[in-house]
């Protein structure tokens, strides 16, 4: 039993290994027929994220929604639901906690930024809560659902931006700003990064407790490997089409209020920028391992900052950013590169 677990950890540790070093062989080659001063542009791509505190605090400002999207998208899979409406639910939350901040502008911190983590938590898990529990009801494929939903919310969230919530004073498509007592403390000026940094950490720490040590966190694992030897073993399986859901939506939500009250202070169109659909990616190269959560989440951010940055200094485009994170989405959720790991593994 110990030697299979140790062939499994290999591989998959041989499997990543493969899949980052293709990604980044990719991203070499494109640099080198993009650039005209590959060099520079390397150099500005690996050093320019940590080159002073701003870039370095904003790279780890950017990462930490995706901890919290990466998260939600590991509770859905260890229970072998599928979220994919993440976008939406990260909009939802984006547009809940805007909304209480600023129908309470005079209201102290201490109850406002509860009251709004509250809203946007509660919206994104009603949200995806909604496909839980059509499936629980109605065996209605959550796959479908929660990508229906999130594109519709999308929309709804966008009419509202340009309508009601819109700042008459601005130009662009944002909504009022948040009041200053809302905002988030800045840990690391003149960065962007924010105290909710430690919560979110720290609600890693919590999820992995949740799930590896409790009875209920043991349920879904077993559900999640299999729903038939669960439903023998006397587990309420149903029950594991609604929870994982709730709590995966709630921390969409809490990702777009992160957003909003850390970074942005205000809604814009298309603020959740590829959040939920990143976290899919975040959650499989962790293996749905919350702790791994944090370094792939981390990954992701440096490899966003690092076409930035090069982006900046040399002259390449960020659309090499979404190259290397599609190349490595696919290399990760591709079996080929899986196997050919796991038959090395064995080798060894």
């Amino acid at each position: 039993m110990a030697t299979d677990r140790k062939s499994r950890y290999l591989a998959s540790v041989y499997g990543l290994g493969i899949s980052l070093g293709v990604a980044f062989l990719v991203m070499l080659i494109m640099i080198f027929i993009m650039s005209k001063a590959p060099m520079q542009t390397l150099y500005y791509f690996f050093v320019g994220p940590l080159m002073n505190k701003y870039y370095l605090g904003n790279m780890l400002n950017a990462a930490a929604p995706l901890i919290l999207t990466g998260l939600g998208i590991s509770f859905a899979f260890k229970s072998s639901m599928f979220n994919l409406g993440g976008e939406g639910q990260v909009y939802v939350g984006g547009l809940a906690a805007t909304a209480v901040c600023l129908m309470i502008p005079e209201m102290s911190a201490v109850i406002g930024i509860p009251l709004s983590l509250a809203a946007a938590l509660g919206a994104g898990a009603l949200v995806a809560g909604l496909s839980g529990y059509f499936k629980y009801k109605w065996k209605t494929d959550e796959l479908i659902s929660t990508f229906l939903i999130s594109n519709a919310l999308i929309f709804i969230v966008d009419n509202l931006i340009t309508g009601v919530l819109h700042d008459p004073e601005s130009s662009l498509l944002v909504s009022r700003k948040i009041a200053e007592q809302f905002w988030f403390l800045k840990i690391l000026l003149p960065s962007n990064l924010n105290i909710s940094i430690l919560f979110i950490l720290l609600l890693a720490v919590l999820a992995y407790f949740y799930l590896f040590k409790t009875h209920q966190g043991y349920e879904m694992r077993i559900t999640g490997l299999s729903p038939e030897f669960a439903r023998y073993g006397g587990i309420n399986v149903k029950k594991y089409f609604l929870i994982p859901m709730v709590l995966s939506g709630g921390l969409h939500g809490l990702a777009g209020a992160v957003s909003v009250m850390g970074t942005q202070h205000m809604l814009f169109k298309g603020f959740s920028g590829g959040m939920g659909w990143n976290g899919i990616a975040v959650a499989l190269i962790a293996r749905n391992h919350p702790i791994a959560v944090i370094p792939a989440a981390l990954f992701f951010a440096y490899i966003e900052a690092g076409a930035k940055s090069a982006m900046i200094n040399s002259d390449v485009t960020m659309e090499i950013a979404a190259v290397v994170q599609a190349v490595v989405f696919y290399l990760i959720t591709a079996k080929v590169i899986q196997d050919l790991a796991a038959r090395r593994s064995v080798k060894v």
